[in-house]
């Protein structure tokens, strides 16, 4: 046992002078770039992985201290949309550097399809976003009732413009178009959403990669970085299993070394899981599902779901709400993300992050 625990000491050791070497060199990521450590404070995945070396007994069964008690004081708020600003604006610097020195700017090009509330209030602030980052944006447009062909062909117009150098296909489609035909269209350098088969599977591989991580979950892990919470070891929950959500968002708490449970539809008693998550994340677009008696006492809570409910006093007519009962869930987390202005604006600022970063390795700029 004295042996196993000293080969253990040696591994993280090693493993800690590693990260530290491939943090600051970047020299393993082929697509690194050089201003991805002045804008994000989230590590390269390759620089993250560690062998598994497993201890097969312990003498320590005390529980974790680090959670405060639901009386103490309400949850701190992770204020989502202050990050994103900061984010924007050193994103901002960056293109105008890129202007200056190549006489390029990023360009992303996007489709919308029908009149969905919600997804027009968010390509809304994706355009208002690129204004200000100073990244050219072009939007798309089809009915509801458009084929599946029309879809694609505008796709395929993005794909050989070279001044697009992202391309973004809002979800969800309506019901008749086959999402994973319409997104196999899309350049897998230009799928600054992420959601390619590429992308995705480098994300779940270990020693890999992604040319981009999807927006959402970077967005999440991001905040929770910068929030100093420690995800390596924790118990993360993450309730729903979508491709653009559930599933990319469990994959990259993996590589940062969470323990991670997925809650779907099916589980049954999924409040007896998220009770014991010291991360809950939820992104299933049910509103208020999420109670304050899910949630372990000084859990840190991200809400990634929204949902529009009719409101005459909002300037839009409606508000947007999320998976979590706030009021509730409040009461019982150290930290939490409200809906609007929590992971919302986090996915346009990565957004615009993984556009710039397409330019970059385009015009090998560093």
């Amino acid at each position: 046992m004295a042996l196993k625990n000293k080969v253990q000491s040696i591994v993280v050791s090693v493993w800690r002078k590693n990260t530290l070497l491939l943090s600051s060199s970047r020299t393993i990521n082929t697509f690194a770039t050089g201003f991805d450590d002045r804008i994000l404070k989230s590590p390269s995945l390759v620089s993250l992985d560690v062998p598994d070396v497993w201890n097969s007994s312990s003498t320590d069964c005390s529980e974790s201290s680090t959670h405060k008690l639901a009386s103490e004081q309400p949850a701190r708020v992770i204020d989502g949309k202050q990050v994103a600003e900061e984010i924007i604006s050193k994103v901002a610097i960056e293109v105008a550097r890129m202007k200056k020195t190549t006489g390029e700017v990023p360009g992303l090009g996007a489709i919308l399809i029908g009149e969905r509330k919600d997804s027009l209030k968010y390509v809304h602030n994706k355009i208002q976003a690129c204004e200000e980052a100073g990244i050219k944006f072009k939007l798309t447009e089809f009915s509801e009732s458009c084929t599946e062909d029309e879809v694609c062909d505008a796709i395929m117009r993005f794909n050989v413009d070279p001044s697009f150098h992202g391309i973004l296909v809002q979800l969800p489609l309506p019901q008749h178009l086959n999402e994973e035909k319409i997104l196999d269209v899309l350049k897998l350098e230009k799928d600054v959403d992420g959601f390619h088969p590429m992308n995705m599977g480098n994300l779940a591989m270990r020693g890999r990669e992604p040319l981009f991580i999807p927006c959402t979950p970077k967005g999440c892990v991001e905040l929770l970085i910068r929030y100093g919470v420690e995800i390596m070891g924790k118990k993360a929950v993450v309730i729903g299993r979508s491709n653009i959500v559930g599933l990319p968002t469990s994959l990259l708490l993996q590589r940062h070394h969470a323990t991670v449970t997925i809650v779907t539809a099916l589980t049954p008693n999924p409040e007896e899981i998220t009770r014991e998550a010291d991360i809950l994340i939820s992104g299933v677009g049910v509103p208020n599902m999420v109670r304050g008696n899910w949630v372990k006492p000084g859990a840190v809570v991200v809400d990634i779901g929204t949902y529009p409910i009719e409101d005459a006093s909002c300037e839009q007519g409606y508000r947007l709400i999320g998976d979590v009962c706030y009021e509730e869930a409040s009461r019982v987390a150290s930290l939490i993300t409200p809906v609007p202005g929590g992971v919302g604006p986090m996915t346009v600022a990565m957004l615009l992050y993984n556009t710039l970063e397409s330019a970059t390795r385009k015009y090998n700029f560093v």
